[in-house]
């Protein structure tokens, strides 16, 4: 893996509020970054250039997510509705790493990414022997050292905080305006917001500004 360098992130899903709040998942766990959003495999696919891991729902407007894994140039996590068994065990053979079923707690995506950041550090090296494959199936499977899955964490001080933060706001608050008035980081403030967005009780909509990537800013529903 790049040293110092964040991993890149595609967000692939047909509803682009879905993409957008797990792209803000995605921006809150550290050493990753999202490369962009798309809402179709063939948006995907000019899309995914350099990009280290993308994120793809099953349903697509213009094709299916698993055929979709087979034609990217990266690694691959499915988070999808879809929840047969056949389903996934398709994903897996065309290479998926992982399969969330939607819906997902938000740190169950976290644990995931963190799992696969530490997948590409055993991987990085030009050899391994067998203790060190092991060690990378283990990764994929029990992030962050098999800790237990923290399961939707905005019931807490700080989740109280940032939903408090945007009801008591008068207009639409991004994540480093929240992390600011409340005293947390862009990356907490985000978490807590995705997982409140994902809970209903708050909704995110895109702020497009002149240049870059839109913004997601939060606001009572």
């Amino acid at each position: 893996m790049r040293d110092h360098e964040p991993l890149s992130v595609l967000v692939v899903d047909d509803d682009f509020r879905v993409a957008g709040i797990h792209a803000s998942l995605v921006d809150g766990v550290p050493g990753f970054t999202v490369a962009g959003t798309a809402n179709t495999a063939g948006a995907a696919l000019d899309a995914a250039v350099d990009v280290d891991l993308a994120l793809v729902d099953v349903y697509l407007p213009d094709g299916s997510g698993i055929d979709l894994l087979r034609r990217l140039d990266c690694d691959a996590f499915v988070l999808s509705a879809a929840a047969e068994g056949a389903a996934v065990r398709r994903a897996m053979s065309a290479g998926a790493l992982a399969y969330l079923i939607k819906p997902f707690p938000p740190e169950l995506l976290a644990e995931k990414l963190r799992g696969y950041a530490r997948f590409r550090q055993l991987t990085d090296a030009e050899t391994v022997d067998q203790d060190a494959v092991e060690s990378t199936y283990g990764a994929l499977r029990s992030p962050a050292g098999g800790r237990p899955v923290r399961r939707p964490t905005i019931r807490t001080v700080t989740g109280d905080a940032v939903l408090t933060a945007v009801r008591d706001s008068e207009v639409p608050l991004s994540a480093g305006q929240v992390g600011e008035l409340i005293g947390v980081s862009r990356a907490t403030a985000q978490r807590y917001l995705a997982g409140l967005v994902t809970a209903g009780l708050l909704r995110m909509k895109l702020r497009y500004g002149a240049t870059g990537r839109p913004e997601q800013e939060y606001r009572m529903p």
